[in-house]
């Protein structure tokens, strides 16, 4: 089977123990994550062949990052090296009525001053049938979001499928550009697209129509098939376009679905309720390794790739860290109806 590559920033994430905040935490726990990285980790998992390209700084940190991707059998090869640090990300976990919060001390980090010709995507892209990116990278420099359009337009000749997930933040958007002035001309190269109402208001000035979606936490799926078809007039490329749909009722519970849209048929999948989140950083990144894998997979059956993604991305929730560290058969055996969660022996 040819690979599939992403493209984007590993961090890492120190976390209070125990839910405890910031001002409370005398130790912090350590993880490495990002969003193209929880994405290669999660098909990984699944058995798929999968290449993640970064640029790490050549340190021991950078070195343990690289570890990390190679111990989840994450290929590495392409990674860049160079630099000055690692980017970081402090994370402090809420619980009921408490939201989590997120600090980022990612300035100047290695991939934040990566430059194009600095990867061969000719190389990279060799043998490759997919390449994901998110819209974290282009946020986080000039020059990233340069390399990350030189990606997409190697991918794009070379007839390789490209997918993003929009993920808007806010909190990174500060070197000078705003999301709507760069990410149209590199979503203009994607076949797939995964995001939320947010993301496609933050980035295109696009709402669901007819619908408030700051009110309450009801999911009507229906209501954001005018995202789907307006994302997909402003993007002729794209061939499918997936919202995710999250109700928070609090940071320990969630509902959780999603939609799938191909120009003609508006697909919806299950909604679970999430009662007693463990961690709900990198939800969305393994629903889109969980769409990947079941587009590759359930190949002309958008119904269970949805499914898969889904359900997936709902048991990510009640594992700690940013990866989705499940296997197919568990993310099936959900698939099937059985959340009955007993031991398996």
């Amino acid at each position: 089977m040819k690979k599939i590559v992403t493209f984007g920033e590993i961090m890492l994430r120190l976390t209070p123990p125990n839910n405890l905040r910031f001002s409370q935490a005398h130790s912090f726990n350590v993880n490495y994550g990002g969003g193209e990285s929880n994405v290669a980790v999660s098909l990984a998992n699944y058995g798929l062949p999968v290449e993640f390209v970064t640029r790490l700084p050549k340190n021991d940190i950078g070195e343990c990052a690289l570890m990390e991707m190679r111990k989840r059998g994450v290929g590495t090869q392409h990674i860049a090296f160079g630099g000055e640090r690692l980017g970081i990300y402090f994370l402090e976990i809420g619980a009921v009525s408490r939201g989590s919060k997120v600090v980022y001390d990612r300035d100047h980090s290695s991939i934040a001053d990566i430059q194009k010709g600095m990867i061969d995507w000719d190389t990279v892209f060799a043998d490759t049938q997919w390449f994901h990116w998110t819209g974290i990278t282009p946020a986080i420099s000039q020059s990233a979001a340069d390399v990350c359009l030189e990606a997409i337009q190697a991918a794009n000749r070379l007839g390789v499928t490209v997918s993003t997930d929009l993920n808007y933040r806010k909190n990174l958007w500060n070197y000078g550009k705003s999301p709507k002035e760069v990410m149209p001309e590199l979503v203009a190269g994607c076949d797939v697209i995964l995001g939320n109402e947010e993301d496609a208001e933050k980035h295109f000035d696009i709402h669901p129509k007819g619908m408030d979606v700051t009110q309450g936490h009801s999911m009507d799926a229906a209501a954001y098939q005018s995202v789907c078809e307006q994302l997909m007039e402003r993007f002729p490329r794209a061939k499918k376009v997936v919202v995710t749909l999250r109700g928070s009722i609090s940071a320990s519970h969630n509902s959780w679905s999603g939609i799938l849209y191909d120009g003609k048929t508006l697909y919806n999948a299950p909604t679970y309720q999430m009662t007693h989140i463990v961690d709900r950083v990198g939800g969305g990144d393994s629903f889109m390794g969980g769409l990947i894998y079941g587009l590759l997979t359930y190949k002309g059956d958008d119904q269970s790739a949805l499914n898969f993604a889904v359900a997936a991305s709902c048991l990510k929730h009640t594992i700690y860290g940013d990866a989705n560290l499940v296997t197919v058969d568990e993310v099936e055996k959900l698939m099937g109806g059985d959340a009955s969660g007993r031991v398996a022996r």
